[in-house]
């Protein structure tokens, strides 16, 4: 899909001069350095591929950005508004583009996003048994405890709830699966889905998808990315107090920042997370700094 997205000439030196699986992010800005993110380390783009001289680096346009997210609206930019509002855009495949630019806000609320200046395209990549190191501790009695994978942005968390869907599915832990697939990157943005036992609701808002889901499909399990508003919370409750697991998602450095979180507060005060995964890039994306229990207490 990429290939449909960038101009020829930057997907071809990415293809053909750089190590196009170890990139996690393509940074375009208008009048501004192509700037890649390769294991957390941040290097321009040259024609002849990596470059740490800004005079070899190759500049985007603002005609170039604004190109780049009508290839991924597949020339329809009216289509993809509702994306648009939250300020992302995410193509087949699931990668994603963060978009920068003006909101254009009526009666309060949000109706689109215009004059793109910039985009974060992040690139998903699958990296099969990540979750392996954890998965053990997630499940106890034959029972998925509830639990938060915790990371700052791009280390490894969607990649992680990925994998350990499919690690059920390998081991024939045949739950009821729903990925609630907010933004499309859980599952890489296919008709499919992860494993065998699984099922996807795709797009919609945590509150609905969770209440609709449990309702239609009868989950065992309901797997989510990115918690960040108190609806997100609610939702949650909303599905533990109906007896489905929930294993998902939330930005932060450190358990102490994340406690500190007040969105957070109910959640913590209660336990209803069983464990935490603390993941983080120092290693590389989906680097594992510790699992721990609800008391917050370290158990690897």
């Amino acid at each position: 899909m990429l290939k449909n997205i960038l101009p020829n000439n930057i997907y071809e030196i990415l293809v053909s001069k750089v190590n196009f699986k170890s990139i996690n992010e393509i940074r375009l800005r208008a009048d501004k350095p192509i700037v890649l993110n390769i294991g957390s380390q941040r290097i321009y783009l040259g024609e002849n591929g990596v470059t740490s001289n800004l005079k070899f680096a190759l500049y985007a346009s603002k005609i170039m950005v604004e190109d780049v997210i009508f290839r991924a609206s597949e020339c329809s930019i009216y289509s993809v508004n509702e994306q648009l509002k939250k300020g992302y855009l995410v193509t087949k495949g699931g990668i994603r583009l963060g978009i920068g630019g003006d909101v254009i806000e009526e009666a309060g609320k949000i109706k689109t996003l215009t004059n793109f200046n910039s985009i974060n395209i992040r690139l998903p990549h699958e990296i099969k048994n990540c979750s392996l190191n954890a998965f053990n501790f997630l499940i106890v009695n034959n029972q998925i405890l509830n639990t938060l994978v915790i990371s700052p942005p791009g280390a490894g968390k969607t990649t992680f709830l990925r994998d350990f869907v499919y690690q059920l599915s390998e081991r024939n832990y045949a739950y009821n699966v729903l990925i609630l697939d907010e933004r499309g990157e859980i599952d890489l943005g296919t008709d499919g889905c992860v494993g065998n036992f699984s099922d996807k609701i795709s797009f919609a808002k945590k509150s609905i998808g969770f209440e609709n889901g449990i309702r239609s499909l009868s989950p065992d399990l309901i797997v989510t990315d990115e918690l960040g508003h108190q609806e997100d919370v609610d939702a949650i409750l909303y599905a533990v107090n109906s007896g489905v697991s929930v294993i998902a998602s939330a930005h932060s450095d450190t358990i102490e920042n994340f406690i500190k979180k007040p969105t957070f507060d109910e959640l913590v005060k209660n336990k209803v997370f069983r464990r935490y995964i603390l993941l983080s890039q120092r290693n590389g994306p989906g680097t594992l700094e510790g699992i721990y229990d609800e008391n917050f207490s370290r158990l690897k």
